[in-house]
């Protein structure tokens, strides 16, 4: 199987699956009890927190281990809300985040806080002056994702992140960067990032285990009541083998980070002009600059897409439609919408995403075969208007 879905989850390394099931076996007592065992299990949970604060340049006391990446934007994005409403109940984010920021924050609307979903390009970026716009006195929180995960389109979180410090009233400013660790540079401190999540199963590690940074003095009401574990961010026996195995897959793949950016930005470059040479499929999405290197999205009008992607399948490749969070209602693409690109391409997108694995040779083999799939999709295809 050629597999393509990168985005909805990672093959796991050799390294990372020995490395749990050792700690798993060896190191299985609560990190917080007081007898050997549980200083021993709790040892190796604060180097991995040091390990991972090492990458980044932040402190290890700024980082908290969740369940995953929708664990921490909800905790980032009620935790912020809730800790700050004394000052205002205003958020700004935009139209194309993620199911566990889009919904988070439309959770918060009907708890009376008011939220500015910011439009975007027909490209998928939303603007830094339309953000600077929509800031008022009121506004507590801005949370914007640093790469979208359905087509690819990079957020210009730097100047966002440096606009709001030149105008700092004490806006909370989050980052959703699960698709964006071990593909793009990643600065916390200069780009004035409070809070930033990310998600180990997306970088070859395992899931259930995800990461929040907070910024030391941004303040967060916890979503768990229990036993004050993770200071008091995130209570709950925390999953030692899952945390270790975790650290190892972000090193491995923030030192890989500038290999795998040019190497995938070459793949999506030959897949998108493969994509141009067929005249029913049309890429979404902007410029290759614009754009994260190991993603593209593409439509083909008048077509549903689960019928093409079981097509694809039966070729040995595996793709997705949309994100995984929504990949299975029968709804339009929320992303495609919101980019303007008209209903049907927004009803028939397709998401392919690289990995490690990927080379010349798997490349060639899925342009072959995207051609083969439309010239067999071509006579079902709905007489719709292209857009």
């Amino acid at each position: 199987m050629y597999y393509f879905d990168h985005c909805a989850s990672t093959p796991p390394h050799e390294e990372v699956i020995r490395t749990m099931a050792e700690v798993m076996a060896k190191h299985y007592a609560n990190p917080s009890s007081l007898h050997r065992s549980g200083v021993e299990a709790g040892h190796l949970l604060e180097r991995s927190r040091s390990a991972i604060a090492g990458l980044f340049g932040t402190e290890a006391k700024e980082w908290v281990f969740t369940s995953g990446g929708t664990e921490s934007n909800n905790l980032a994005i009620q935790g912020a809300a809730r800790a700050n409403a004394h000052k205002g109940k205003h958020i700004i984010t935009t139209a194309i985040e993620h199911p566990s920021v889009y919904e988070t924050c439309k959770q918060l609307e009907r708890e009376g806080f008011r939220i500015s979903f910011l439009p975007v390009s027909r490209n998928g970026i939303v603007s830094l002056e339309d953000v600077e716009a929509h800031l008022t006195d009121e506004t507590i929180l801005v949370t914007i994702m640093h790469v979208n995960n359905e087509v690819g389109s990079i957020q210009p979180v730097h100047q966002i992140g440096r606009m709001l410090k030149d105008r700092r009233r004490g806006i909370v400013f989050h980052v959703d960067g699960v698709q964006s660790v071990g593909k793009l540079p990643i600065d916390l401190r200069s780009d004035s990032i409070d809070l930033f999540s990310a998600s180990a199963h997306k970088v070859r590690g395992p899931r259930g285990a995800g990461l929040l940074y907070i910024r030391s003095g941004v303040k967060l009401d916890a979503l768990l009541a229990g036993g004050d574990q993770e200071f008091g961010m995130r209570s709950g026996t925390e999953n030692v083998a899952a945390i270790v195995a975790s650290a190892k897959a972000f090193r491995m793949a923030m030192e890989s980070q500038p290999e795998r950016y040019e190497r995938m930005t070459a793949l999506r470059r030959q897949l998108a002009e493969a994509i141009a040479q067929i005249p029913e499929l049309v890429l979404n999405g902007g410029e290759q600059e614009d754009m994260a290197p190991h993603i593209v999205s593409f439509s083909y009008p008048g077509m549903k897409p689960e019928v093409f992607i079981h097509l694809l399948e039966k070729h040995k490749i595996a793709a997705s439609t949309k994100s995984a969070c929504s990949s299975k209602d029968n709804k339009p693409s929320r992303v495609l919408e919101a980019m303007g690109v008209g209903q049907a391409r927004a009803s028939s997108g397709i998401r392919v995403s690289f990995g490690d694995e990927h080379g010349n040779r798997e490349l060639e083999w899925l342009c072959s075969m995207l051609e083969t799939v439309v010239k067999k999709l071509k006579p079902l295809e709905r007489k719709e208007i292209r857009s």
